[in-house]
């Protein structure tokens, strides 16, 4: 009887994981499962250009494991039940079920309103391709003069609104952060940033905290009126609540708490990677959602998987940060160096540069997934002993 994987979602890390195994684990021993809402794999650090009217290459995830061993099933997961080991679906034919022996937990995160009202009404997000396109939509209609406020600092707010700001010059647009532009990073990336938004024409808001969201824009906890045809929200992320569903360990966050190996500390046959898994990088500080965090985390729950199976050395993938990355439109960025914790250092990299370098790293990772087993990888059977066991490995 072959040994059960099953990865649930296909973006950035559980798509890497899933193909990490593949090149790992020999066929005739396993059976390794895709299952993801949409057919295609989502560049989610793009979605600010899908939103401004740019076209994205599809990627089917059919075509991307094909000859791979990977089987890939569109679906939505409505539950797991980490106890019969077993997940709930809901698909184009109705409920179904599917069970496991090992679970690589990859579902993600989507828009967080954090309890302000009117967000879920009247504000728009791209933190899926779906909601991407609603916006896209959105502002296609919206003529010359309109507005648009961008609520959140980070580095999807920094990145939506000089992509709209770029691509639609005859709109008047605006972002609202909560603390200073920019303010994590050093202080030639701070001039750069601010040079951007003047050149842009983008209205900066800074210390500011949106108590509501209308129809007509943004009321602040003070009491100002921010007026927005279109109010866009990218004031942090949520994960899916099945986790918390389950007995599962989570944090207050709903992520699955794990080990160094991605490893649920609560059921030994679950990983979690991506935004859904709350580990500890350098620093003893968690790590951070985001993409620079899911693809080393993906590395290293598949590495882990494929050693424990084959009863092989556990390797260890560096789970720290390098740089952050941050495309200001399409022809200007800022590569911020930064320490193995995420803090700041001096050197950087600005201007057309760093939009490419930027480029190159979008489409590094998106190669990546789209030739999951292009490097030989011996793939090794898994040992004679039964896959009940494996949950009491180290």
């Amino acid at each position: 009887m072959k040994h059960r994987i099953v990865v649930l979602g296909a973006g950035y890390a559980g798509a890497i994981a899933a193909g990490r195994l593949a090149k790992r684990l020999h066929p005739g021993d396993t059976e390794i499962t895709v299952v993801n809402a949409d057919a295609d794999f989502v560049e989610r650090v793009r979605m600010h250009q899908l939103a401004t009217g740019q076209h994205l290459k599809h990627r089917p995830l059919a075509d991307v494991y094909a000859g791979t061993g990977v089987e890939v099933r569109q679906a939505r997961v409505t539950a797991v039940d980490v106890d019969r080991r077993t997940v709930a679906l809901t698909a184009e034919h109705g409920a179904d079920e599917i069970a496991y022996d090992t679970l690589v937990y990859a579902l993600g995160s989507a828009a967080a309103d954090h309890g302000v009202p009117g967000v879920v009404e009247h504000a728009y997000d791209i933190a899926g391709r779906h909601s991407a396109l609603r916006l896209r939509d959105r502002l296609g209609r919206l003529a010359a003069g309109g507005t648009v406020l961008v609520v959140g600092g980070g580095l999807t707010g920094l990145e939506a609104v000089t992509e709209i700001a770029e691509a639609r010059p005859d709109l008047d647009v605006a972002i609202a952060a909560r603390g200073g532009l920019g303010d994590w990073l050093n202080e030639k990336a701070q001039q750069h940033l601010r040079g951007v938004c003047d050149r842009l024409g983008i209205t900066v808001h800074e210390h500011t905290d949106i108590a509501r969201v209308e129809a007509t824009g943004a009321v602040t906890a003070d009491g100002r009126v921010l007026p927005a045809d279109v109010t866009v929200w990218t004031a942090g992320f949520a994960v899916h609540p099945i986790a918390a569903a389950t007995s599962l360990t989570v944090a207050p966050t709903g992520q699955i708490v794990v080990d160094a190996t991605m490893r649920s500390v609560s059921h030994p046959e679950v990983y979690a990677v991506g935004d859904a898994g709350l580990a500890e990088g350098p620093g003893d500080k968690p790590l951070r959602m985001s993409c620079a965090s899911g693809v080393p985390m993906a590395w290293q729950a598949a590495d882990a998987i494929a050693a424990r199976l084959t009863g092989r050395k556990i390797p260890k993938a560096p789970l720290r940060y390098f740089n952050q990355c941050i495309s200001l439109g399409r022809r200007d960025g800022i590569i911020q160096y930064v320490t193995a914790d995420d803090r700041a250092k001096p050197s950087l990299i600005t201007g057309r540069l760093a939009a490419r370098y930027k480029e190159i790293v979008c489409k590094g990772a998106a190669w990546g997934v789209a030739h999951p087993t292009l490097y030989p990888v011996r793939r090794h059977h898994i040992t004679a002993i039964r896959s009940e066991s494996l949950a009491t490995m180290p």
